[in-house]
């Protein structure tokens, strides 16, 4: 296949000769895949930024381990760049994936803007806050990973603390929090709508369910993440004084 004939297909959905493609299918397929992927990231993400709600000695040692330090002596910090530049490269590869599916002109977006307000369906909406919080997150998520892969060491109880509060970043990760919890849950449940998971005998009570789970886990997410978020501002602020310097741990002390 040439290609010009690769380039018609995927943005007709057919091939040259008119028949249709499976090209469409395929890429939906890799975008549901890869979108799975990056939400359960997400998921674990935000679980292990709370262990700072447990003290700063419990998220240091949850730093080193991510370092390798059990197999490595004091750990090595590139080895989050690596893991870093793996979610990034992820990342990258779902945004062009799910670019296909955004409206690309005034025209088409007055358009589904007229047919939600028509439809006035809680689904339709829920592909808006798709869009918008994707395209929040496509900016938002690329700095802090690309600050992940650059300074790995300035992870830890106090460096991510001076970050959020002395270098005034908590705007941008309040802002992340809200668009990654958003952007990742309700994701899954269209997935659960788009290939019939947990259907069952009775497919609109199962919607129904997993509707409110849903908006149950965006809640204690986005309160999960909120806390972490202000024991950070906490630590940042009591920490001011001593802009720069790094935590030790009591069992180097």
């Amino acid at each position: 296949m040439s290609q010009k004939e690769s380039t018609v297909e995927l943005l007709t959905g057919k091939d040259c000769e008119g028949k249709k493609s499976r090209i469409p299918a395929k890429l939906d397929w890799l975008q549901s895949v890869t979108g799975l992927f990056l939400a359960l990231f997400i998921t674990f993400h935000i679980l292990f930024e709370s262990s700072i709600l447990f003290g700063k000695e419990a998220m240091y040692k949850l730093t080193k381990m991510f370092e390798g330090e059990p197999f490595i002596e004091g750990g090595e910090p590139l080895i989050i760049t690596a893991l870093a530049f793996v979610i990034f490269s992820m990342f990258i590869f779902h945004a062009f994936l799910a670019m296909r599916k955004f409206p690309d002109s005034y025209t088409e977006y007055q358009r589904y803007r007229t047919h939600r307000k028509l439809l006035k369906h809680s689904d339709t909406n829920l592909w808006f806050i798709q869009i918008t919080t994707g395209f929040a997150m496509f900016f938002l998520g690329s700095i802090h990973l690309y600050m992940m892969m650059a300074e790995p060491e300035k992870i830890g109880p106090y460096a991510s603390s001076d970050r959020i509060f002395s270098d005034w970043m908590w705007p941008m990760y309040l802002l992340l929090l809200i668009s990654v919890v958003l952007h990742s849950w309700v994701g899954v449940y269209r997935l659960i709508i788009k290939w019939g998971w947990f259907d069952g005998k009775d497919p609109r009570k199962n919607r129904k369910r997993s509707k409110m789970i849903i908006k149950t886990l965006i809640a204690l997410y986005l309160l999960l993440g909120l806390a972490s978020l202000t024991a950070y501002m906490k630590i940042g602020y009591e920490h001011q004084d001593d802009y720069g310097s790094r935590y030790i741990s009591e069992n180097h002390k």
